[in-house]
């Protein structure tokens, strides 16, 4: 594969390991004291012994199943509405006022109120999720609606391009740099949603694990956690970033040294 041959990868790859190195120095020989810092080794062995007995898998089902389904209904849902408050005047002078309010409220307050409303199943986790991530979309594609080029749109309109022509083969691949990146700002706080939403209440999940981790002061088992978590926030967002080289070409691309 090409990306195994660009200086990113092994930069990447070279930025991990001197990381890794340091993380087990420090825990060696700095912060030795367990109850506030372990090595990497320490927690690998331990990330291994919950991988075997299967609680480390249960754990990431629950939390990466909450937070599939809520990025999924924040992408359909915010991106259609994003569409129509880029696109509409009318709708952005009614709605924006709202939608700028609750995006400055913390959210992660009213998680106690939605697990209280959809009880401590997956309902509220995903709940939990849909509201903290969809803002950025809404946001980022209505951006981007607004700023595509005009010339384009009085190009369609001279063509004949009906409104839905418009808005799906004009105003939408146009933003679509908009809406990648608001789902790469959602992805973020998709991963604080769902550990939100566990540790209000909770039978399983990452989020779980890394409070009963905290409460007992198991140190390893609370960096597992917190590891689980940043690896798939990083390889979502690769994800996404490999979408939108696809989709979005000849794009710049910025330095490539």
């Amino acid at each position: 594969m090409d990306v195994f041959k660009r200086p990113r990868f092994y930069r990447s790859i070279i930025s991990l390991v001197v990381f890794l190195v340091g993380w087990e120095l420090l825990g060696r020989y700095v912060l030795t004291n367990k109850l506030f810092f372990v090595p990497i080794s320490d927690v690998a062995v331990v990330f291994w012994k919950l991988v075997q007995n299967g609680q480390l898998g249960v754990d990431a089902a629950a939390s990466f199943t909450a937070i599939a389904y809520g990025m999924a209904l924040a992408v359909i849902f915010g991106v259609a509405f994003g569409v129509v408050l880029g696109a509409s005047r009318t709708v952005a002078d009614y709605s924006e006022v709202y939608l700028n309010a609750l995006y400055s409220t913390p959210l992660v307050a009213v998680a106690p109120l939605l697990i209280l409303w959809l009880g401590i199943g997956l309902a509220s986790k995903v709940a939990v999720v849909f509201l903290i991530s969809v803002f950025p979309i809404v946001i980022s594609t209505a951006a981007g609606i607004r700023n595509v080029d005009r010339n384009f749109l009085d190009v369609a309109r001279a063509f004949g391009a009906t409104k839905f022509q418009i808005v799906s083969k004009v105003l939408v691949p146009a933003a679509l740099p908009f809406v990648i990146t608001g789902i790469r700002l959602a992805i973020g706080r998709a991963i604080v949603g769902v550990v939100v939403g566990e540790l209000f209440g909770a039978t399983a999940g990452l989020g779980f694990l890394i409070a009963t981790a905290g409460q007992t002061f198991d140190v390893p088992d609370l960096f597992v956690g917190v590891l689980c978590l940043a690896f798939a926030g990083v390889s979502l967002t690769w994800m996404v970033q490999a979408i939108e080289n696809r989709l979005v070409r000849g794009r710049p691309q910025g330095l490539e040294s």
